[in-house]
């Protein structure tokens, strides 16, 4: 278990001394991790997706993003001091200065003990300092900070996806809200009172004195003699005793 898990981290050598090189090659692999090794620190950059620029224009920053770089995720970098053209300490700012690479575990190695040099390095971020030749002993070291810097990463990828979760959340109530706010309101519906109004206590009082009236009128006008039509007339007749 231990070493397969150790061989999912990938160191990448950085020396331009070949025997050098050849010897912590083979110290990382007897310790199981996966390893790339390069003779220089402006391969190492390469391999890592950054390029030097040319340093005769001051205006352009040092280092840039190579955009047809192959990504391969790189768990530390141990790399020399003394090497021609960049430094290990040239390569050690250059992470540092990369906001997609400054995570990533520096360690330096040099054949001369010098305690300003080792101070500056540490100060500038790098996790550790040996002095060649490395032993097996050394790299032990290694394993703590890699692991350290890998839970690191997951909490970090953990957060941002969370984050765009709740963001997702929001902008999804959000067009919730206003298709709520757009949508036309039913209307109440109007009182029985407000359609068909109710006749007030005098007009209802109107309309039975009207009614009484006409009924009065109809039932005198039933009632009254009309004697021309109904009692019959005598003409001419004599009566003789």
């Amino acid at each position: 278990m231990g070493m397969a898990a150790e061989s999912q981290f990938h160191v990448l050598a950085v020396d331009d001394s070949i025997i050098d090189r050849k010897l912590i090659e083979r110290l990382l692999r007897t310790s199981s991790y996966q390893v790339t090794t390069v003779d220089s620190g402006s391969k190492a950059l390469e391999f890592l997706g950054l390029r030097e620029n040319d340093k005769t224009n001051p205006s352009t920053p040092s280092v840039s993003l190579n955009n047809n770089h192959q990504e391969v995720e790189v768990n530390l970098v141990i790399t020399d001091y003394c090497m021609p053209g960049m430094t290990g300490y040239d390569l050690l700012k250059k992470i540092k200065e990369s906001s997609s690479l400054r995570n990533i575990p520096v360690v330096i190695m040099s054949s001369e003990n010098v305690p300003s040099r080792i101070s500056r390095c540490l100060e500038e971020g790098a996790e550790e300092f040996f002095l060649k030749p490395v032993r097996l002993s050394d790299l032990n070291k290694l394993k703590p900070h890699m692991k350290k810097t890998k839970l690191k990463d997951q909490k970090q990828g953990t957060a941002e996806k969370i984050e765009n979760s709740e963001v997702r959340q929001q902008h999804a109530q959000q067009i919730l809200q206003n298709d709520q706010q757009q949508a036309p309101k039913p209307q109440d519906p109007q009182p029985e009172s407000e359609s068909h109004p109710q006749p007030t206590i005098e007009q209802q009082q109107l309309s039975l004195q009207q009614a009484n009236n006409n009924k009065r009128k109809t039932m005198e006008q039933g009632l009254s003699p009309e004697t021309d039509r109904t009692r019959p007339r005598y003409s001419g007749i004599a009566t003789v005793v």
